[in-house]
């Protein structure tokens, strides 16, 4: 499982469309996807509710794991979409 560290860079962080677009990347990976903001527990990355429910903002740092083949380029990918405005 490979795990980035990212400061969130987009305005609106991880919330409507974002949330929608990060969800819909992880859930194309057959292996595990995780979120965490801060030090509360990791959840899916694969249901927008719960990437919501972590009220990630502008500026937060959020800990991305990923499983599965080629978790590299999915973690660049779950990045890009946490840094776009």
């Amino acid at each position: 499982m490979a795990e980035r560290r990212v400061k969130v860079g987009g305005k609106v962080g991880l919330h409507a469309r974002p949330a929608a677009l990060f969800v819909q990347t992880a859930a194309e990976v057959e292996g595990e996807v995780t979120v965490a903001k801060g030090d509360s527990p990791p959840v899916s990355a694969k249901s927008v509710l719960a990437v919501m429910g972590l009220d990630v903002r502008h500026g937060d740092e959020i800990v991305i794991n990923v499983g599965g083949d080629d978790p590299e380029a999915v973690l660049d990918r779950l990045v890009e979409i946490a840094n776009a405005d």
